[in-house]
């Protein structure tokens, strides 16, 4: 992945509108399909870390809204979308199960 200056981020379709009716000027552009690939890859990265650093309650779960947001945008970078990826998401718990049972692992011997 090559990387973006942190000054630049994947922003929501209607964030430079939002800045806008505040009174202030968004330095917001529409990135081309070459450098927009990748973007949402470092934007997943973002929100994962906000997702760990929120408390409980309304805000990790907002956090993790925004996470699954830019899951639709990753799978459709990727050409494809979110029933595919869930397809295989639940493959893979009938294969090897969820996490419902909160297992925990230290190893194999």
């Amino acid at each position: 992945m090559k990387h973006h200056p942190s000054d630049e981020k994947l922003v929501r379709d209607l964030i430079p509108q939002i800045i806008r009716e505040r009174g202030a000027i968004p330095g917001a552009y529409i990135a081309n399909p070459e450098e927009y690939r990748g973007r949402p890859r470092y934007k997943f990265v973002e929100e994962v870390t906000e997702v760990l650093a929120a408390q409980e309650g309304d805000d990790a779960l907002t956090e993790l809204a925004d996470v699954l947001e830019v899951m639709h945008a990753l799978a459709a970078d990727l050409g494809s979308d979110m029933a595919e990826v869930e397809t295989i998401r639940v493959a893979q718990a009938q294969e090897r199960g969820g996490f419902a049972d909160r297992g925990i692992l230290r190893g194999t011997r």
